[in-house]
């Protein structure tokens, strides 16, 4: 009895299913950047700063979030532990300091150490994410799209949760928040940094994994409901501090389910073995799927790809293989006869496996990484200005869009990766389809925050969170399915740099410069102490802008409606077989 329960505590401990909720507990702290929205108000009124010099905060915020390659090299090299340590360090040094700062117990420091001090805060996010990652597709090598899925989501709603547990403190300080992004996130990843480890997930497959990722996927939804419900009552309604205590300690428990499935599956399912060891890829080879007898050398393949006539790739899988096959022989049989000369590949095609300078060439990776730039960037100028943009509006608690928008921005990674991969799996159709329509939706958006209508900020924060989530659950997708996943790291590196770049023009320059001039307009009019901070009222603040904003999202939009016509014929390829 004793050596069972033993050895069931030591299948929970090593129990990949652990290790992945231990993943989504630190994801849900990993969220930092989506605060700044609240802590930006809070620096800019203790340190004199003007929106063009918190919007370069904003950018080194941005940067920190996207440059992930020390991370990256950490976890190919050392234990996973040791780049979430580093991270927890760089989190608690670089916010912790600002707190200082804000708070006068460490002296003032100049812009530029300011936005070192930001960027080094927030690089701590790229620490959590690879560290969580890289478990999480180790252990669940034929699930690696709900794993990612889940956990980008969770650190997209770390926002809401962290603000919630901030309301429960209910501090007169305004600068506690800083304070407990700089410690909360750090605290967890040290608690749980050594349960975040490969455990030969490939060995723990079992029947009941489909209802497992259900039920994560259900207490996701829940969680997201729930806090949504707990943000506008708290908005709506004045609750004593006991209701918003109940309601926090209620969200720690929804945090805790997801613990019954390793439970489970240790101590009261009985285990039988694996049931398949194969690793499989996240997508397959499109030469997996055809009969050994259409199986060519690469050489054929090149000369295929330049002979075939283009309606070939839009016929049914099987007339498709047919005449593909049919061109084969010939050119095979006009090879043998010397008739002509089969040329070396010049590089991969489409659907497989680039390296980064080759994939650099391509007009398609520039597509998708404008595309993201002109979306994604447009989507986190509202996230940074978030709290400026409520202010001007007349809203007090900028706390309540800043934890609606990470909550929107939850489901969208989640709603994204789920209706686009229904897309490519039913009809077969290119999956950058769902981030055109994703665009459209942001493009909305920016045009409810242009006019402030009455509940524009409810309106906006819905499509524009939703919007901007879409991006990072279909852009890795699609990167993946054309450029393979020999590489994907380095190619995914890349092209979050999109992020840090469009929020440098857009928020650094564009929309500071504009609030600015607006509200140097309206000190004119009023009487206006050269030492107050400028402050800018009304829709007027940002409507230019977020009409701006709109047009770069139609503009992204296009670019990726070109990426669908382009790469028609790859997912047809990849996917066709689903509809034969």
């Amino acid at each position: 009895m004793a050596s069972t329960t033993r050895e069931k505590f030591l299948s929970f401990i090593n129990n990949r299913w652990l290790v992945f909720v231990a993943a989504m507990w630190i994801q849900s702290c990993a969220g930092n950047g989506y605060l700044f929205g609240s802590i930006s108000p809070v620096i800019k009124s203790s340190l004199n700063y003007n929106q063009k010099e918190l919007a370069r905060l904003g950018v080194a915020k941005d940067l920190g979030d996207s440059v992930g390659f020390i991370a990256g090299s950490l976890s190919e090299n050392f234990p996973l532990w040791v780049a979430l340590l580093v991270g927890a360090v760089q989190n608690l040094v670089g916010y912790g300091w600002v707190w200082l700062i804000v708070t006068g117990r460490a002296p003032v420091l100049p812009l530029w150490a300011m936005c070192f001090l930001i960027f080094a805060g927030n690089n701590g996010e790229t620490y959590f994410n690879t560290g969580s990652l890289v478990s999480g597709v180790q252990n669940f090598p034929k699930s690696r799209g709900p794993v990612v899925g889940i956990l980008k989501g969770f650190a997209g709603l770390g926002g809401a949760i962290l603000s919630q547990i901030y309301t429960m403190i209910h501090s007169p300080d305004p600068a506690s928040i800083i304070l407990m992004v700089a410690v909360a996130p750090a605290v967890v990843a040290v608690s749980l940094m050594f349960f975040i480890r490969p455990v030969g997930g490939h060995r723990q497959l079992r029947p009941t994994d489909g209802a497992s990722f259900t039920f994560i996927y259900g207490v996701c939804i829940l969680l997201a409901v729930y806090l949504m419900a707990v943000m506008l009552i708290e908005d709506l309604v004045v609750v004593s501090h006991n209701i918003v205590t109940i309601f926090t300690i209620v969200l720690f428990v929804i945090l805790v389910v997801p613990v019954l499935v390793p439970i489970m599956t240790s101590f009261f399912m009985d285990s039988n073995g694996p049931v398949d060891t194969v690793e499989e890829p996240l997508v397959p080879k499109p030469e997996e799927d055809q009969d050994p007898g259409l199986r060519t050398p690469d050489l054929i393949l090149s000369e295929v790809e330049d002979e075939k006539p283009s309606d070939v790739d839009l016929l049914p899988a099987s007339e498709r293989h047919k005449r593909i096959a049919q061109l084969q022989a010939q050119l095979m049989q006009a090879a043998a006869r010397g008739a002509v000369r089969v040329k070396g590949r010049r590089g991969p095609h489409r659907g497989e496996d680039f390296t980064l300078m080759q994939a650099l060439v391509k007009a398609d990776f520039w597509l998708i990484f404008i595309s993201l730039l002109l979306g994604g960037g447009s989507g986190l100028t509202v996230i940074d200005n978030l709290g400026q943009m409520s202010q001007s509006l007349g809203y007090n608690n900028t706390h309540v869009f800043v934890s609606m928008i990470s909550i929107w921005n939850f489901l969208g990674r989640i709603s994204g990766g789920y209706f686009s991969e229904l897309v490519v799996r039913d009809y077969a159709y290119p999956r950058p389809v769902a981030l055109a329509v994703a665009q459209v939706v942001m493009a909305i958006g920016n045009v409810f925050f242009a006019f402030g209508w009455p509940g524009a900020m409810y309106i906006g924060t819905l499509l524009i969170g939703l919007g901007y989530g879409a991006h990072w659950a279909i852009v890795p997708a699609t990167a993946s399915e054309l450029f393979g996943l020999k590489n994907f790291g380095a190619l995914y590196n890349f092209l979050t740099l999109a992020n840090p770049a469009g929020s440098l023009v857009f928020s650094g320059m564009i929309a500071s410069t504009i609030y600015d001039m607006e509200a140097e307009k309206q000190a004119h009019g009023s009487v206006f102490n050269p030492d107050d901070v400028l402050k800018c009222d009304g829709y007027i603040c940002y409507f230019l802008t977020s009409l701006i904003m709109s047009g770069f999202c139609i503009i992204a939009c296009i670019l990726s409606l070109i990426l669908v016509r382009r790469t028609k014929p790859v997912y047809t390829q990849l996917y066709g077989k689903t509809r034969v």
